[in-house]
């Protein structure tokens, strides 16, 4: 059944993502959110249910409001063309739907509750994957989405993903508000420049994916529990540390990249206040981030003696996939200039 629901999984993204016609853009989602539902609620606990049936209903109501505005585009042009979308009403519904289905603020409610009813590797794949369809769809339609309700969202996505998850302990939740803030950045520089948003939404994934899985392997659900890792794997701890500041965005680490390619074209683009609230943003969730660092790293919490020899044993899980994606969320930074060309 986990092959065949994460087939379908991947089957609706790209068929979201390959689309020309609106009602094959809108089946690809249906297809996304009917194959995850089985896989957040498989937990048979009732706050897997309700994580399950909060993203139902969000997921639902975002595609059903994009099918109403291709609707109402194809009533007034005549055309199911996915990039002539043209009608000033369905532009804001787009575009509303768009950032539902994300979990960008104002409408991000969903998100941190449904990633803290779901499993580690759930709450991965809401995070990553279920980002891509959306996101083909933004890409695809970017000159066509209405740029103030963008824009406006974007800055209300960074400043809340900073905000709300000063408060968090669960590291699902902190990593849903940074999910957050991530796609904020993404959204402000859509209408200007989708090439860089592509490459924002690549780097988002592959540090997401690095910091995830790295939750999984030691077993962290809650900032309490990041004290204890040190005994788990001393290189653990490092790279944790290192993808953390990464993800907040510091040089000379992969995540800095996104932030100061962003910022740059917002200026030249004569955004100044917009690039301010987004840097200062960046200050909050980059705080959270190094909190989570500092107890990672830095803090012994008291314990026994026997814990010190835990990281003798030979770990459970495979950690191959963090040889792919803890390069890619590390150490880019230099290669720039070649992914701009």
């Amino acid at each position: 059944t986990t092959s065949m629901l994460l087939s379908s999984l991947a089957t609706g993204t790209i068929i979201t993502a390959s689309s020309y016609h609106w009602l094959m853009a809108w089946i690809g989602l249906e297809m996304n959110t009917l194959a995850i539902i089985p896989i957040i609620s498989k937990q048979h606990h009732p706050r897997a249910t309700e994580a399950a049936t909060k993203y139902f209903l969000t997921q639902a109501a975002a595609s059903a409001t994009l099918l109403f505005s291709s609707t109402v585009n194809a009533w007034q042009t005549g055309t199911w063309d996915i990039t002539q979308l043209t009608s000033p009403t369905s532009t804001i519904l787009l575009t509303m739907a768009l950032i539902t289905k994300l979990g960008l603020a104002p409408v991000h409610f969903w998100l941190p509750e449904v990633l803290q009813g779901s499993t580690m590797k759930t709450a991965l794949i809401i995070t990553t994957w279920q980002k891509l369809a959306p996101m083909s769809l933004i890409f695809i339609t970017a000159n066509s989405l209405s740029t103030p309700i963008l824009l406006t969202a974007a800055m209300l996505s960074t400043l809340l993903g900073g905000w709300a998850g000063l408060n968090q302990t669960q590291t699902r939740k902190i990593m849903a508000y940074s999910s957050i803030a991530h796609l904020g950045w993404m959204a402000a520089i859509t209408p200007m420049l989708t090439n860089i948003l592509i490459l924002n939404l690549i780097i988002y994934m592959a540090m997401t994916t690095s910091m995830f899985y790295m939750l999984i392997i030691s077993k962290t659900k809650t900032i309490q529990d990041t004290t204890t890792i040190w005994t788990t794997s001393p290189t653990l701890t490092i790279m944790m540390m290192l993808t953390l500041l990464s993800l907040g965005g510091l040089p000379p680490l992969t995540g800095f990249m996104p932030k100061w390619l962003i910022l740059n074209e917002l200026t030249m683009q004569n955004l100044i206040t917009m690039a301010t609230i987004l840097a200062l943003s960046a200050l909050l969730s980059l705080f959270f981030y190094l909190r989570l660092a500092y107890t990672t790293t830095m803090t012994l919490s008291p314990n026994t003696t026997t814990i010190h020899h835990k990281w003798r044993f030979k770990p459970t899980l495979t950690t191959t996939p963090l040889a792919l994606t803890l390069p890619l969320s590390l150490m880019m930074l230099p290669m720039t200039p070649m992914m701009l060309a």
